[in-house]
């Protein structure tokens, strides 16, 4: 069956300076063995699946896999298919169009509001599963998997909001840039300042497993929302800012981050399609 299929570039502007994620807008009647299927031989991050609405106040309803297993909740996947979602004409195969004001997807982890902001989409950065502080002997794994001391970890929380983030913050965006990791064995974000006045508030990294070796996202949208918590309420950061990712990797992603009076963080970039058509699925 001929599906419509978007390949998205998010958290940029320019074609192929952010994180790509594919779309397929008409999933209905695919089976997760297929979507997952799909997700692997893609071997993008993620590739997501929308399909029409289950819960009463949701637009659409998006599945997303990685290549391997599919998850609750992703950041840039939730931009880049709201993107694709608009952009084929407010998703008439998957049952309706935004009724005013923000825009509704449904996915395993509830319900998640998005919105278009001078930056590009945002997205409503969702509760934390798990926060607090990280077990000691947790640290000194993490500083040996990072290559650095102990005492280059300036403060790390556990930050996971669906994919299991641990959060660490170093000294200086010079010093995540520096980073070559081992093996890293969950999923974790490093987070450093530039100086006053530099026209992005933090360098940001992410690292994961894959397959047995450690593999690095271009620009994610999951850890950053995750990051913003555990920043503003330490007085780390002032919002709006602009966070820079990819960097390492030859990406250019910036990552919007804002507050609204009701305290709702909002996480948000550029959207661009890269790739648009049909394919059979």
């Amino acid at each position: 069956m001929a599906r419509r299929f978007s390949q998205v570039d998010v958290f940029t502007t320019t074609p192929y300076h952010g994180n790509p994620v594919a779309v397929v807008l008409d999933a209905d009647g695919l089976s997760a063995e297929q979507m997952q299927r799909f997700a692997n031989w893609t071997n993008l991050s993620e590739t997501t699946f929308a399909l029409p609405p289950t819960e009463p106040g949701a637009d659409y309803r998006v599945r997303i896999f990685t290549p391997a297993a599919e998850l609750p909740f992703a950041g840039h996947p939730t931009l880049g298919t709201c993107h694709a979602w608009l952009a084929a004409g407010q998703a008439v195969a998957t049952g309706g169009g935004p009724r005013g004001g923000d825009i509704v997807q449904q996915c395993a982890a509830g319900l998640v509001r998005i919105r278009r902001t001078a930056d590009g989409l945002a997205f409503a950065a969702p509760p934390l599963l798990r926060d607090g502080p990280v077990e000691a002997a947790l640290l000194e794994r993490i500083a040996s998997m990072l290559g650095i001391a102990r005492a280059d970890i300036v403060d790390a929380q556990w930050a996971d909001n669906g994919p299991g983030w641990v959060a660490v913050l170093l000294e200086s965006a010079a010093a995540v840039l520096a980073l070559q990791p081992g093996f890293v064995d969950l999923d974790l974000g490093v987070v450093g300042p530039y100086p006053p006045g530099s026209p992005h508030a933090f360098e940001v990294r992410a690292f994961l497993p894959k397959n047995g070796s450690t593999d690095e996202d271009p620009v994610t949208g999951s850890l950053n929302a995750s990051l913003a918590s555990w920043l503003l309420r330490t007085g780390r950061a002032t919002a709006p800012y602009v966070v820079s990712q990819g960097t390492a990797l030859g990406r250019a992603g910036r990552v919007h981050v804002s507050r609204d009076d009701e305290g709702v963080i909002w996480v948000g970039g550029g959207t661009v399609t890269c790739i648009e058509g049909q394919l059979n699925l």
